[in-house]
């Protein structure tokens, strides 16, 4: 009965009216979709119309940028590195916090007040069709599921990693168990309160070694009961235990997601940033954009830095991330002095390619700087605990956004 429902129904719905309705929309959807990819030239050219196109001096210009910016990435990027080594500068430093929470600010208003701003100004272009373009908000959109997907990519290196180090352990957890487990099998612990036991603690204060995890529990538990953890100080003997087993725990491997998560962020925009700087001919849009961005770079180089110096790399994948940060929008201003002679801001085809590009760096930096630098620090027991480290780092944290807002009337 339902089967001969649905074929006397098909015909019905299926009909020659209806597929000529979906070929209709089809092709128009398709017509506009070339029309959005067209490289013709839409609207006047405002360098043009202001009377601020100089070809030359901006040429000389694009390579005071290149300069300035590459300096100041290198010189963000590098502090937290090389400043771990230096008291001051040690990622668990309180000025080191404060710093992370300024740089944490500029990311966020890169986000909000940069690049989704330019990211719906390009996509709700006259220039581009009104159909679809000003029929949906686009950026908003594409910001939202790129922040989605990067949660994904968050999960997944996450859980990559975690399985990674659960492969290596058991090595590493059999020489510590040799070295420090007595023949009988038994260790003796502190005794504590009459129902606080661990997992695998006896009566009596003793535990069996069961594995790595009952090994683990009873360090972690015994460690949270010293003095100084509110605070945030690691013990000695701490520290060194936790470097004896790599940075498998769980806060090393939230710092290596993160820098990586993060990097990519960054650069996704920071290309966008040094192509639009390298194809424009206008000093008067120029010489702002120097200040700005190497403002913008430092900074980021600055948290980008600082999570490197955190997940602890070996030197040289640092060095890596750390180049390829810092000559990221250099060579973006390179490329786009290239192709500047045949490269047309305004076409339709650069504004569509712009404004998506922006919708997903801007989705990547606000995840990124809400979740992973400013809940994961803010939230902590360790600012909790520190009255003065809390007030100096929401002061750093809203002059950061401030700031980097601000320079909005510039560029």
């Amino acid at each position: 009965m339902p089967m001969s429902f649905l074929e006397d129904l098909l015909p019905v719905i299926w009909s020659e009216n209806f597929r000529g309705n979906i070929r209709f929309h089809s092709d128009l959807f398709q017509q506009k979709l070339s029309q959005s990819m067209s490289n013709t030239v839409c609207g006047p050219q405002d360098e043009e119309s202001e009377g601020c196109r100089d070809a030359d001096y901006a040429l000389i210009l694009k390579l005071v940028a290149i300069g300035a910016i590459l300096a100041a990435g290198v010189c963000g990027v590098a502090i937290p590195l090389f400043g771990k080594k230096r008291r001051f500068l040690r990622t668990d430093s309180n000025l080191f916090v404060a710093a992370k929470a300024f740089a944490a600010g500029v990311i966020l208003a890169t986000g909000f007040v940069h690049m989704l701003p330019d990211a719906t100004s390009s996509l709700t272009s006259p220039c581009l069709p009104e159909m679809p373009w000003s029929k949906f908000p686009f950026s908003g959109f594409i910001a939202m599921m790129a922040s989605l997907a990067t949660l994904l990519a968050d999960f997944i290196g996450t859980q990559y990693y975690a399985r990674k180090q659960e492969r290596q352990s058991p090595i590493v957890a059999r020489s510590d168990s040799l070295d420090a487990v007595p023949e009988s099998g038994i260790i003796q612990v502190e005794p504590r309160g009459r129902n606080s036991k661990v997992f695998g603690e006896e009566e009596g204060g003793a535990m069996h070694i069961v594995g790595m995890h009952a090994h683990a529990a009873h360090h972690r538990h015994s460690h949270s009961q010293e003095e100084g953890a509110c605070e945030g100080r690691i013990p000695e003997h701490s520290h060194s235990h936790s470097h004896s087993h790599g940075i498998g725990d769980d806060e090393g491997i939230r710092h290596i997601v993160v820098s990586q998560v993060l990097e990519l962020g960054i650069v996704s925009h920071s290309v966008i940033i040094g192509l639009s700087l390298g194809v424009s001919h206008s000093p008067c849009t120029i010489k702002p954009l120097i200040g700005a961005l190497s403002f913008h770079q430092f900074f980021e180089g600055f948290a980008l830095g600082g999570c490197i110096s955190q997940a602890h790399f070996r030197t040289l994948h640092s060095t890596l991330m750390a180049c390829f940060f810092a000559l990221t929008t250099p060579i973006g201003i390179a490329v786009g002095i290239g192709i500047s002679s045949i490269y047309n801001s305004n076409s339709p085809r650069a504004l569509v390619i712009e404004g998506v590009f922006d919708s997903i760096s801007a989705g990547i930096l606000v995840y990124m700087a809400l979740v992973d630098l400013i809940a994961a620090d803010f939230l902590s027991k360790r600012m909790s605990c520190n009255v003065r480290l809390q007030v100096l780092s929401y002061f750093a944290l809203f002059v950061g956004a401030t700031m980097m807002s601000l320079l909005a009337l510039w560029a």
